[in-house]
């Protein structure tokens, strides 16, 4: 059954922020070759959700993953991000899908704010 990662952002009018959020689905396919890994924005940029979600089924995927990439539980990550994504979802039956919980709180958020601090 294979399995998509599609990671979600807010998306900006910025180029350069959304380009990290390639350059972090390229790590996430350099750790898990075996993963379907793409991205979308929710505003602002392409691909949309709905792209996003799409590119997934096309590339296969029976499963897909929704990560909001995002700190904490507001809004947009607890219920505008699992909305669009069960929309888009809705458009392919038989798909799985589910949606994560945000980045959070996690040890390793520490290490990298220690490390970026010069702390580490």
């Amino acid at each position: 059954m294979p399995t998509a990662l599609l990671i979600i952002d807010h998306g900006s009018k910025r180029e350069a922020a959304n380009k990290m959020l390639e350059d972090v689905a390229a790590i996430l396919r350099r750790q898990r070759p075996d993963l379907i890994v793409n991205i979308a924005h929710m505003e602002l940029a392409e691909p949309t959700i709905e792209q996003g979600f799409e590119a997934c089924v096309k590339r296969g995927a029976t499963e897909v993953i929704v990560h909001p990439y995002m700190l904490s539980p507001g809004r947009h990550a607890a219920s505008d991000i699992p909305r669009m994504a069960g929309e888009a979802a809705a458009r392919h039956p038989g798909i799985k899908w589910r949606c994560t919980e945000p980045l959070g709180l996690h040890d390793k958020l520490g290490e990298v704010i220690l490390e970026r601090a010069g702390l580490a």
